[in-house]
């Protein structure tokens, strides 16, 4: 297992993070928004999702990744 904190701008409600990690649950990756930092914390298989896929499903559901 793979973790890493991703930096994510326009999360400003809690329906937000169920958003975000209702999506990430689909793909198989455990996330945790933190709202107040506005970042997520993950934890996935790199053998089967790839963090620049996490990104996208991010980006998919409308907000932006900060590198």
């Amino acid at each position: 297992m793979q973790n890493a904190t991703i930096k994510v701008t326009g999360i400003s409600c809690s329906s937000c993070v169920r958003k975000i990690e209702g999506a990430l649950e689909e793909i198989g990756v455990k996330g945790s928004v933190n709202l107040s930092e506005g970042q997520v914390d993950v934890s996935y298989d790199d053998a089967k999702v790839k963090l620049a896929e996490i990104e996208d499903v991010i980006r998919g559901k409308g907000y932006q990744v900060a590198h």
